[in-house]
């Protein structure tokens, strides 16, 4: 699928360079998925012909804005911006009932290692307090019979993670029983199933729509925007969300 694919390029100049990586491909080499063989870091430095440096991860099956450095000192001064929250990122879901008009999830999470990166860490941590603030920006009632339930309500939201946790959208969605629609690891097979044979559907309805960022060295604030895939816009038809988003 990926090969002689190209990466579509948000924003470039000669310290930062933005693109919106697809579902379904990991940002670099990891043991989630060791057979894998294509990683968007090693794409988009042939692609560009140069080095990169990511300074952020978007879980493989999110799509949306991912930022690399294109040198070291700018990645280390990206990288505390990151660290510091300063930056914003705002995401797009879909999820499963209907969701309050807007509210926060304060609810801390455990620490998932990766096996690779993090072999070195302590297995064994505290779990760490972990916010994020979600409106609701619109709703749907489908005629579709799932389990005891003669229709199906799905909720449009945008998310803001005010802290950087591991997987923390689809944990905290999971936590307040709104599941993200497509999550394998986190969902609800019943619902990944509907979507999957009524609206083909084989993603998590999860994209980083948006980062905004202080440029490192022109400190200027800059917001990356970053389109949906092909399947996010059935979706939005399907539902009458056209003009929502």
């Amino acid at each position: 699928m990926w090969n002689n694919y190209k990466l579509e390029i948000l924003y470039q100049d000669k310290y930062l360079v933005a693109i919106n990586k697809p579902s379904g491909l990991l940002v670099h080499k990891s043991m989630i998925d060791k057979d894998e063989i294509y990683f968007a870091m090693a794409m988009l430095r042939d692609q560009i012909g140069q080095w990169v440096y990511p300074v952020h991860r978007l879980d493989k099956p999110t799509s949306g804005v991912l930022l690399f450095a294109l040198d070291s000192e700018s990645a280390r001064l990206m990288g505390k911006q990151f660290e510091t929250h300063t930056i914003e990122k705002s995401y797009i879901a879909v999820v499963r009932g209907y969701t309050l008009d807007e509210d926060e999830i304060e609810y801390a999470l455990s620490v998932k290692l990766d096996k690779m990166t993090d072999k070195n860490a302590a297995q064994e941590k505290e779990p760490e307090v972990a916010l994020t603030r979600y409106k609701t920006l619109a709703k749907v009632e489908l005629d579709l019979a799932l389990g005891r339930y003669e229709k199906t309500r799905y909720s449009l939201v945008q998310l803001w993670p005010k802290t950087g946790r591991k997987h923390q959208l689809r944990r905290h969605m999971k936590h307040i029983s709104h599941h993200i629609l497509g999550d394998t690891n986190y969902g609800r097979g019943e619902h990944n199933k509907l979507i999957r044979e009524n609206f083909d559907c084989h993603r998590l309805l999860l994209h980083a729509n948006s980062l905004t960022i202080e440029h490192p060295y022109r400190h200027e604030t800059m917001t990356f925007r970053a389109a949906f895939d092909a399947t996010f816009e059935r979706i939005f038809k399907e539902f009458s969300w056209e003009s929502i988003v």
